[in-house]
């Protein structure tokens, strides 16, 4: 790693050395990556179903993702403080239990059809999975054999995308009620079924987190080498361009994803003839699909084409994908919508990647401000929804253009480093 001072940082754990014996916990622990890729997935067919549940329009239902990524934005640093004093385990739990209190308190805020309740409760839900996504990673790394540590990672982020893909199509079922005529019937206006759905949730995670109580997980140490580098100039970690440009490019791209998601629904309930509420949840599961499927093609493709390279390439098809959203062109137009998270699905590692390199001593603090940026998604999605309230959902689409016009002069020009 070139650069100055440079920080070579490895997790190591103690306990048995028979890795048939870390398989439970590796199940446990992939299972936190399945349940907060559900959450993400249900997360999105609420802003339509609240539209239609509790009459709020377009801008307002995006406080939805306000809620849900201002929570990873304030959570992130104290959940880290949290397991440097006590422990990841110890975090894992807490994160649990904040995500079932938070599910928990979707089933008052249904009672009394209280939307800014429904806020809170995604806000207390996402704090938990703050925690849970800062944890998770380096206890992945840790159980079983180091040389084997990439291959579980990817393992367990496969059924992230999982969770994220059966989200919406559990969602088309429980709050549309999965038949065409289910807005005729006032389907998609019971909030009975959201409170189904968290209440089980809920109850799953409590489970999940009494099995991590019980289970006895390696502990994981961190054995940190100051290494001088070759050619290092010790010079600030705001002095590396690459790394600011990329904390802004992480910024648009969280804003993009999340708006896209947002109003993906109602996209295609306003120009699909003959859809619904219930199809478009389908819909975006597909795109869910294709997100998770990208991400095995973007890494097979990144051994011939360089990282920059491709996400440069990614994000002009995207620009060039929101101009036919934007065009209104019916079925080509829902084509080209679901087919952008097939071309997201690089964008944040690939980003993070480019940003952290040759950091040296700064990697660390570089990674949680690339972490604090996904507050994109609470901030933009807002603006785009005020967009499509005033002019059009397709028109509003212009702002995830803008957003992957940034995307693409990062990998073009400003992920390079001097």
């Amino acid at each position: 790693m070139a650069g100055g001072a440079a920080t070579t940082t490895t997790y190591t754990s103690t306990g048995t050395k028979n890795g048939q014996k870390y398989l439970f916990p590796f199940i446990l622990v992939t299972s936190l990556f399945f349940m907060w890729g559900l959450a993400y997935g249900l997360l999105d067919v609420l802003n339509k179903h609240f539209q239609e549940a509790l009459n709020i329009d377009k801008a307002r239902s995006t406080l939805l993702q306000g809620a849900y990524f201002g929570a990873y934005f304030i959570m992130a640093l104290p959940a880290g403080y949290f397991m440097k004093k006590y422990s990841y385990k110890s975090g894992i739990i807490f994160g649990l239990l904040l995500y079932a209190a938070g599910a928990a308190l979707f089933y008052p805020s249904a009672h009394y059809a209280n939307f800014d309740a429904f806020l809170v409760a995604l806000f207390v839900l996402a704090s938990g999975l703050a925690f849970l996504e800062t944890a998770a990673n380096p206890y992945v790394t840790v159980l079983g054999e180091p040389s084997k540590s990439e291959f579980r990672l990817n393992l367990s982020q496969c059924f992230n995308g999982l969770g994220s893909f059966l989200g919406p199509l559990i969602a088309s079922r429980l709050f549309f009620g999965g038949e065409e005529g289910a807005a005729a019937s006032g389907g998609g206006k019971d909030l009975s079924s959201v409170q189904l759905v968290y209440i089980v949730m809920a109850a799953v995670v409590l489970l999940i987190a009494f099995l991590f109580y019980r289970t006895r997980l390696p502990e994981i140490t961190v054995e940190e080498d100051a290494v001088v580098a070759k050619g290092g100039s010790g010079k600030g970690l705001f002095a590396h361009r690459h790394f600011v440009w990329g904390v802004v490019a992480q910024f648009f791209y969280v804003a993009a994803q999340v708006g896209i998601g947002a109003l993906f629904i109602n996209y295609v309930v306003e120009y699909l003839p003959g859809a619904t509420s219930a199809k478009g949840s389908v819909m975006f599961g597909v795109a869910l699909g294709l997100f998770t499927i990208g991400r095995f093609v973007g890494t097979a493709l990144m051994r011939k084409i360089a990282p920059n390279t491709l996400l440069a390439i990614y994000a002009a098809i995207n620009i060039a994908l929101c101009g036919l959203v934007m065009s209104g062109q019916g079925a080509a137009s829902i084509y080209g919508l679901t087919i952008t998270f097939f071309f997201m699905s690089i964008m944040f590692p690939t980003i993070f990647a480019l940003a952290v390199k040759d950091l040296g001593q700064h990697t660390k603090e570089g990674s949680s401000y690339l972490i604090m940026s996904i507050v994109g998604g609470a901030l933009v999605p807002y603006v785009m929804g005020l967009v499509a309230e005033h002019e059009s959902t397709a028109i509003s689409f212009v702002v995830p253009l803008v957003c992957f016009v940034v995307v693409f002069f990062y990998g073009w020009k400003g992920s390079k480093l001097k």
